[in-house]
């Protein structure tokens, strides 16, 4: 018994505070295992749901003319059809902040989803166009909201990545945009074709991108730096006097980071209308929304009127769109290293009107050129979502940027679809359209340029 004394002795003088150091490092080593699996969940997200941003629209512009066939639409109503889009982005995409507000942009995300899935599905048995555009408004709620939100989620999860993980969510939706013009004529002919049938399937797509939204619903995950501070006590044999230095010093770490947090959450709602940064930003975002939706609803019809097949017409516009994909990734790089992102607009415009030059002189005869053209034109779009990124320094001024910009934007650019169809169907041509799109490339290249500059809307939204 006696020999067991030392050892027994050992045990119980063991410092409390060796204790202690290893509970910590213990749960320093669990959480970062769960920030590491929350972060791969959410870029998961994050791709599948930018992966459900546009089939909605790209997979009805390569069945336009089945459709318009099928409910009956004049040149106009289809006009009408494709203006839908940035209308629903403009009106439903303001609501976007004060909703993630209330519930989280997690939440908000996945029940975007949801709308897009259900959309998408009812869309093509609602009967009559009445009831297509209602199930295309629900399918295009979600996705409004959820473009307004990815910008904030990216700024807030990923402060120090906003440049690549911008690439990564704007390749995806360009992968997503590319799929969908691509294998919706094929696979529509392979399932009997009819076209309700081609154009329910991509609800499938949208079930897919709301499963790993779920945790965030249930509020299992949490955001970095908003972790409470860890307790006094790490057990119940170590007391306050006992905490390590070690201890107290990451305890201060991790409440100076919530105090930091809850700082940025209750940052004063910024005066946008007062920032011309802002006012350029959305003009830009307008403008090249008008030609990314003109190119996704019309671009197929105008390669089918000059002669092309319905298949390969399609396929143009999947080459138009899958340009986004690598394009999508260094571009928004390239932005981030450059402290001003004017020459990136001006090359992008000076290819879009050379696709446009294309598009009315040979549709048919240099059609790959154009359609590759156009693609590198309408890689605007991750650009635009990167310069409101970079245009703010807070989240929640991200967060107001993206909803005034994004919401503005599309206002704006609700009108160009409608116009090209009224052109397109009192001219019976595509000269008129056309010039209609190089006049408004102008513009487009003139803001951007001007929302290129290192400015920041908190500076100006405060004069």
């Amino acid at each position: 018994m006696m020999g067991l004394m030392p050892s027994e002795e050992t045990r119980t003088m063991t410092p409390p505070t060796v204790r202690s150091s290893a509970a910590h490092d213990a749960g320093k080593a669990d959480g970062a295992s769960t920030r590491a699996w929350t972060l791969r969940l959410l870029v998961l997200g994050i791709v599948l749901s930018a992966l459900n941003l546009r089939p909605a629209i790209t997979s009805l512009g390569a069945l336009l003319e089945e459709v318009r066939d099928g409910l009956g639409m004049s040149g106009s109503v289809a006009g009408l059809l494709t203006s839908v889009p940035p209308l629903c982005f403009a009106v439903f995409g303001v609501m976007a902040p004060r909703l993630a507000r209330r519930f989280g942009a997690g939440a908000v995300v996945c029940a975007g989803m949801v709308a897009i899935a259900t959309g998408l599905l009812i869309r093509p048995y609602a009967g009559g166009t009445a009831g297509f555009l209602a199930g295309s408004a629900l399918a295009l709620m979600g996705i409004a909201v959820s473009n307004v939100l990815m910008p904030v989620i990216v700024k807030h999860w990923f402060p120090d990545r906003v440049g690549s993980m911008t690439g990564l969510y704007s390749m995806a939706l360009a992968l997503g945009t590319a799929l969908a013009a691509a294998v919706t004529v094929p696979l529509t002919d392979t399932l009997g074709g009819s076209w309700q049938t081609g154009l329910a399937l991509w609800a499938g797509l949208a079930v897919a991108a709301v499963l790993p939204w779920l945790p965030f619903v249930r509020g299992r995950v949490t955001p970095p730096g908003s972790e409470k501070a860890p307790e006094a006590t790490t057990g119940g044999d170590v007391s306050v006097g006992d905490t390590s230095a070690r201890d107290r010093d990451e305890a201060a770490r991790t409440q100076a980071s919530a105090r930091a947090e809850h700082a940025r959450v209750q940052a004063p709602r910024l005066r946008m209308a007062r920032s011309r940064t802002a006012w350029a930003l959305a003009v830009f975002f307008g403008l090249q929304a008008t030609a990314a939706y003109i190119t996704m609803g019309w671009m197929a019809q105008i390669f089918r009127d000059a002669g092309v097949p319905a298949g390969t017409a399609g396929l143009l516009l999947a080459v138009t769109m899958v340009m986004g994909v690598p394009l999508a990734f260094v571009i928004p790089r390239l932005a981030t290293r450059l402290p001003h992102q004017g020459p990136i607009v001006l090359a992008l415009g000076v290819c879009g009107l050379v696709g446009y030059a294309g598009l009315y002189l040979a549709p048919a005869a240099g059609a790959w050129a154009w359609a590759v053209l156009l693609g590198v034109a309408n890689c605007a779009f991750p650009l635009a979502l990167t310069m409101v990124g970079m245009r703010a320094r807070t989240g929640p001024g991200v967060a107001q940027l993206s909803a005034f910009a994004q919401s503005t934007g599309y206002l704006i650019s609700i009108p160009g679809p409608l116009l090209v169809g009224v052109l397109y169907q009192h001219s019976g041509g595509w000269g008129l359209p056309i010039a209609l799109m190089s006049a408004l490339m102008i513009p487009q290249m003139a803001v951007g340029f001007l929302a290129g500059r290192d400015r920041t809307v908190e500076d100006e939204a405060a004069r």
